[in-house]
């Protein structure tokens, strides 16, 4: 899906919760992407070689240093910005790692982990969560390890507007309602996206999908491992299923959670994402109506619907006051900043009182500031108004791996009734966000298609099935593409399965990192 103010892909849950998960739509999340690179898929070369061009890459050592936390080393490692082209210059990936805690003796390899996005600091996400909370087994028997993807965080990290800038941005209006407003919606994306052509001209081209794969395979390689072992969350479950498209024998044991389907375009998996969103605030819903606190009214999971969205309308009309301390008396909660606070809440149903709670002061006493935190936790804004990257690159990777779901104003009229039909709540916003990668700079060199990776040891696929971010069917939808995918569904809410409280899925996914054990046939659990 595309890039936009509200669109990101789909934000992990359970053991990626701590991480980033965006995945499609607009100025929301970064639109989904799941388009491979139309770059020479030849550069890759067989399983078992190393082209020429590429040996320098494999056979650096990098230079391990002590950094964050106690127990972790940082290094530097280098790939080709463009594969075509490897001595056209390089880019610089930041990789980070924390040793086995069991000793080298009960040591299997290296994991690689990867929280989503596209955008997600994949080294934040070890260090803050992955190598402190995996089961501890896990830890004792590999060594974590992270690579923030190419255009991410510490690996040349893709920027394209200030901080003030990036503010208004996420104010705009995405349910035009004249003329003008769509005007400015337009001018708001061009914007973007001229600034991220100006600020990251050269590597924009090269932070597709299928270049974070080769690289994953250049750093397995300067690990020592000779097969990649590999869990990763939402967006990164299409990174994780990309590189067993183009290194099948070199996959160890790969975990694909909240997974992605390759094979749909970027306007059908913008609105499967949209209906995903919906599924889940109706759960909210459900949950809420049974609550005497209840923001949303008793009536019914319907009512609230229509509540929640007449108070959007209400913010459209005249945003209130958010304790912001910005200039100007600072930023007030409109629509669009109340909508991300709403969605933000909609990935782990931990999060449900919070947004009660949020809802409840903005509803009843005009008091904002809630769910501009909520929103601001999404962006990845903090404090003192700082942005991190997470949505430049998230847009950048996402118009890059797939064509825009539309060409224009007019392509989103026209499929708005759609987008309404799968959300009442959030659908008219979500296919506004969807027009961003109309504008992008860089032409998309990615296509949808089916990954069968023939070739590769098994690979668990991960569903869960009221997951907003990445819908069951998604999962469903890869592990019938993959030749060697075993299925794992979990019957819950939130975004993954992995971690997230359920015996079933931790032992299954256990076993298989542990001792590469799989179910025989699809296993369901709860």
């Amino acid at each position: 899906m595309e890039p936009s103010r509200r669109s990101r892909r789909p934000r992990p849950g359970g053991l990626a919760l701590k991480a980033t998960g965006l995945l499609c739509a607009g100025l929301l999340v970064s639109g989904c992407s799941s388009g491979g690179s139309s770059t020479d898929v030849s550069m890759a070369g067989p399983s078992s070689a190393t082209p020429k061009q590429l040996e320098r890459y494999y056979g650096q050592k990098p230079r391990w240093r002590e950094c964050g936390a106690p127990g972790f080393e940082c290094a530097t490692l280098k790939a080709p910005r463009d594969y075509a082209k490897p001595d056209a210059g390089d880019v610089r990936l930041a990789v980070s790692r924390k040793r086995a805690t069991g000793g080298e003796r009960h040591r299997i390899g290296s994991l690689l982990v990867n929280p989503g996005g596209p955008g997600g600091s994949a080294v934040d996400y070890l260090q803050s969560y992955a190598a402190l909370g995996y089961p501890g087994e896990i830890r004792a028997r590999y060594d974590m390890v992270a690579v923030d993807p190419r255009g991410v965080a510490r690996s040349e990290p893709v920027t394209c507007l200030d901080d003030r800038r990036m503010d208004a941005y996420t104010q705009t209006d995405t349910t035009p309602d004249d003329a003008r407003e769509k005007t400015a919606l337009v001018t708001a994306y061009k914007g973007f996206a001229k600034g991220c052509e100006k600020r990251a001209r050269a590597l924009l081209p090269h932070v597709s999908t299928v270049e974070a794969a080769r690289d994953m395979d250049i750093a397995r390689a300067v690990l020592g491992d000779e097969k990649l072992t590999y869990v990763g969350a939402s967006y990164g479950t299409f990174l994780g299923a990309t590189y067993a498209e183009l290194f099948p024998g070199r996959v160890g044991r790969l975990v694909l959670d909240g997974a992605m389907d390759p094979s749909l375009s970027a306007r059908r998996m913008n609105l499967d994402q949209t209906a995903g969103f919906e599924t889940a605030f109706q759960s909210f819903a459900k949950d809420c109506v049974r609550r005497a606190d209840c923001p949303l009214g008793r009536k019914s999971p319907a009512d609230a619907g229509k509540r929640l969205k007449a108070f959007f309308t209400s913010l459209d009309r005249a945003p209130i006051p958010a304790g912001d301390p910005g200039p100007a008396g600072g930023r007030k909660l409109g629509e669009a900043l109340a909508t991300t606070g709403v969605i933000a809440a909609m990935y782990d149903e931990s999060a449900w009182p919070q947004l009660r709670d949020a809802l409840s002061s903005a509803m009843r006493q005009q008091d904002g500031s809630s769910l501009l935190a909520l929103s601001d936790s999404y962006y990845e804004r903090d404090g003192d108004g700082r942005y991190a990257n997470l949505m430049y690159a998230n847009a950048a990777v996402n118009c890059l791996d797939l064509p825009p779901s539309f060409r224009g104003p007019r392509d989103v009229e026209a499929d708005l009734p759609a987008f309404r039909k799968a959300s009442p709540v959030f659908g008219e916003g979500l296919a506004w966000s969807a027009l961003n990668c109309a504008y992008w700079p860089v032409k998309a060199t990615g296509r949808p298609h089916r990954i069968k990776a023939e070739g590769a040891a098994p690979i668990i696929v991960t569903g869960t099935t009221r997951d907003p971010a990445t819908p069951y069917r998604w999962a469903k939808g890869l592990a019938s593409q993959l030749a060697s995918a075993r299925l794992l569904t979990y019957d819950g809410d939130g975004h993954t399965a992995y971690g997230r409280g359920s015996t079933c899925v931790d032992r299954t996914i256990n076993a298989y990192l542990l001792h590469g054990k799989t179910p025989k046939t699809a296993k369901r659990c709860s």
